[in-house]
C-alpha cells in the first residue's frame, strides 16, 4: 500500500508515519509512504529522524497548496492522510489568511489532485472545534458546523469541500474529528507542552480567564490509530469524531502539570481569556468506535509520558522556543 502523508513532519502527522513504519500500526510491513510537509515553524524532520533511511520513507518538502507539485506527487498513491494545516487558534486570531490558505485552498488541492490522479481514498484530519462550543452533552457527526475561530473556520471549510467533493465527483473522502491531542513531539506553544516547558525553564504557566473552560484529551497514540481504523474500515463520504473520553477544565489540567512536575499554584499566572474562547468541546465517538476504535492510552500514564519525554528531550523543544522568542 501506499499513502501520501501531508503535513506529516508535523506532530500528529509524524507521529502516524512513525506508527506505522516502527510497527505500532501492525500490518503495514510493506507499506510505503511519502511526507509531504511545508516545514513551516511546527513541521519539523527531527520529527521523522526515527525513520530517516527507512526503506518505506520518501520525504517531499512542499506546500499543499501548489497544484503542480501535487499533480506530480500524488498520483500512484492508493490513499492520502492530510494532516497538513494550520492549528493553533491564537495564531488565527492575530493573522488568519495562512490558516485559509492552508486550511481550505490546500485542501480543495489535494481533493483535486486526487481526483485527477485516480488515488482510492482521501482521509481529511480535522477538528472538533467546528462545531462550536457546547454547554452539555456531546455532539455526534450530524451536528451543524458553528466555529468560533479563524482556525475552526477554516477547518469548517476544509471539511466541506470534502463533502462536496464525495457528493459531486463521487471521490472517496472521510472525515475525522478529533478532540484535543497531547504526546510527545508537540510544539511547544500548545497548552500541555507549554506548561511542561514553562515550568521546567523555571517561568510562570499563563492560564486563559477562569481557567473553567473544558477539553476531552486524547493521545496522540489513540488518535492516529483512530485514523488509521478510518483509512482501514470506514465508509466514503462520512465523518467520524475521535475522542479520549476524559474531560477537565483547564485549571484541572494545570493542577495535574503541577503535581507531576512538583510545583506550586504560585507558578501560575492569569491572563485575560481568549477572544471568543469556546467554553467546553465534547465529542460522541460511537460511530468509530463501532469500527472497532478503542483509546489505549489512560490519561495518567499518558500525561506521565508526555512529562518525562519533555524532561528528557530539552535538545528537541529548547531550540524551538529560543527561535520563537
Amino acid at each position: 500500500m501506499r499513502i501520501l502523508v501531508t503535513g506529516g513532519a508535523g506532530f500528529i502527522g509524524s507521529h502516524y508515519v512513525r506508527s506505522l513504519l516502527l510497527g505500532s500500526l501492525p500490518g503495514y510491513e510493506d507499506v510505503r509512504l511519502t511526507v509531504l510537509d511545508k516545514l513551516t515553524y511546527a513541521g519539523n524532520l527531527a520529527n521523522l529522524a526515527p525513520v530517516d533511511g527507512h526503506p518505506g520513507y520518501t520525504f517531499v518538502h512542499g506546500d499543499v497548496t501548489d497544484a503542480r507539485l501535487l499533480a506530480d506527487v500524488v498520483p500512484g498513491h492508493d490513499a492520502v492522510v492530510n494532516f497538513a494545516a494550520e492549528s493553533h487558534v491564537d495564531r488565527s486570531i492575530t493573522g488568519a489568511g495562512d490558516f485559509v490558505t492552508t486550511n481550505v485552498l490546500g485542501t480543495q488541492r489535494i481533493l483535486q489532485a486526487a481526483l485527477e490522479g485516480g488515488t482510492g481514498t482521501v482521509v481529511q484530519v480535522s477538528t472538533d472545534e467546528v462545531y462550536g462550543s457546547i454547554e452539555e452533552g456531546a455532539w455526534d457527526e450530524d451536528e451543524p458546523l458553528l466555529p468560533n475561530s479563524p482556525y475552526s473556520a477554516a477547518k469548517a471549510g476544509g471539511d466541506l469541500l470534502c463533502r462536496a467533493y464525495h457528493r459531486t465527483h463521487g471521490l472517496d473522502v472521510r472525515v475525522t474529528r478529533c478532540s484535543n491531542n497531547y504526546g510527545p513531539y508537540q510544539y511547544p506553544e500548545k497548552l500541555i507542552p507549554l506548561f511542561v516547558t514553562n515550568l521546567l525553564d523555571g517561568r510562570k504557566v499563563p492560564l486563559y480567564g477562569d481557567g473553567l473552560n473544558v477539553r476531552d484529551w486524547l493521545h496522540v497514540d489513540d488518535h492516529c490509530r483512530g485514523v488509521q481504523t478510518v483509512l482501514e474500515k470506514g465508509s466514503p463520504g462520512e465523518v467520524y469524531n475521535i475522542g479520549g473520553g476524559v474531560e477537565l477544565t483547564n485549571r484541572e489540567l494545570t493542577g495535574r502539570l503541577l503535581t507531576a512536575l512538583g510545583r506550586g499554584w504560585e507558578e501560575v499566572e492569569p491572563v485575560a481569556d481568549r477572544l471568543g474562547h469556546d467554553r467546553r468541546y465534547s465529542v460522541d465517538w460511537s460511530k468509530v468506535r463501532g469500527l472497532g476504535y478503542e483509546p489505549r492510552v489512560g490519561f495518567e500514564e499518558g500525561l506521565a509520558g508526555v512529562v518525562r519525554w519533555y524532561r528528557d528531550n530539552p535538545e528537541w523543544w529548547r531550540p524551538l522556543r529560543e527561535r520563537a522568542s
